[in-house]
């Protein structure tokens, strides 16, 4: 398994043109500057009639996003037991990833969020990019707040800028959660005077939620579930009555087009992956806080001894 970061340079051009604009020509700049040098053949053959293509398969995703970092690990790990050589390829944002997807230059987005969070990008890249499967249900954007502050809904906010600096702490900027928040949340109620969204990264916003919780400060986060940080930190989700954020929404494995056809044995078996609430927040707990970065793939080997009987058997 090898491990590779994409990045894109952003002279002379527009933040949205980056995202949403000529990405899948970006990607292909991004790649030729960071490609691989893995030159293995997959040890695996689809079902579908002849062998599947030479090379790894390629996982991509947001290593700070850690419900894509924990399933791309999980996946590593079934796909090596179905014979098959793993490539993870991070990129830095989800216009990005959703275009290397559309382009081929990644197999697999192992976690996303693409029937209202980023179902722009769904839009953008349609009939270049297969839905494999939905694996977890019930996942939900939110603004939240450490416990001791009292309010519980977003519409509380409203007259309370100053106690909370006239921030809103954010993630990356090219995220689903943040053109939510800042397109439809912010306006929604009514903020727009009262707080700038500031937005970084996923491990900047959490820093700062700990130094807020550490000195009992006030501070606003976007913030979703499932995510580990939910029972790390002692926040609460705030109520959101005119539900700007959207209805809760399933995590999907997303595939490149022509994915189904090259690997049917692959997409049969994360067509059979289910995960409840119990089960998905004991793989990022281990992957994230119990391992941590480096023993991802020793983290994802215990919490199978843990679940022995959630995932599907391999047969062979």
């Amino acid at each position: 398994m090898t491990t590779r970061r994409l990045s894109l340079p952003r002279r002379g051009l527009s933040r949205r043109a980056a995202l949403l604009g000529g990405g899948a020509g970006l990607m292909g700049l991004g790649l030729a500057a960071c490609g691989s040098s893995d030159e293995g053949g997959s040890a695996g053959a689809s079902d579908g009639g002849g062998s599947a293509p030479e090379g790894p398969i390629k996982l991509g995703y947001i290593a700070s996003w850690t419900d894509g970092l924990s399933m791309a690990y999980l996946l590593e790990n079934r796909l090596n037991a179905l014979g098959y050589e793993v490539e993870h390829t991070q990129i830095s944002d989800a216009g990005l990833l959703y275009a290397g997807l559309s382009e081929g230059d990644v197999d697999i987005f192992p976690s996303a969020w693409p029937e209202v969070t980023h179902a722009q990008y769904m839009e953008e890249y349609e009939g270049s990019i297969e839905d494999l499967h939905a694996y977890y249900e019930g996942a939900k954007l939110n603004l939240s707040v450490p416990d001791y502050v009292d309010i519980t809904s977003i519409e509380e906010l409203v007259g309370q800028g100053d106690r909370f600096g006239g921030r809103i702490v954010g993630i990356e900027p090219g995220a689903g959660l943040t053109a939510a928040t800042q397109d439809a949340v912010i306006p929604g109620y009514g903020l727009d005077e009262e707080y700038e969204l500031v937005t970084s990264s996923t491990p900047a916003m959490l820093t700062e939620l700990s130094s807020a919780i550490d000195a009992q400060e006030d501070i606003v986060v976007t913030l979703w579930t499932p995510f580990w940080a939910n029972s790390t930190y002692s926040v609460k989700a705030l109520e959101d009555p005119d539900g700007a954020f959207g209805e809760a929404e399933a995590l999907h494995f997303l595939g490149r087009s022509g994915f189904q056809d090259d690997y049917a044995d692959v997409a049969d078996y994360l067509g059979q992956i289910s995960l409840s609430d119990e089960q998905y927040n004991g793989l990022e707990n281990l992957v994230v806080n119990e391992f941590g970065e480096g023993q991802e793939a020793e983290a994802v080997e215990a919490w199978i001894e843990e679940n022995p009987d959630v995932l599907p058997a391999v047969e062979g």
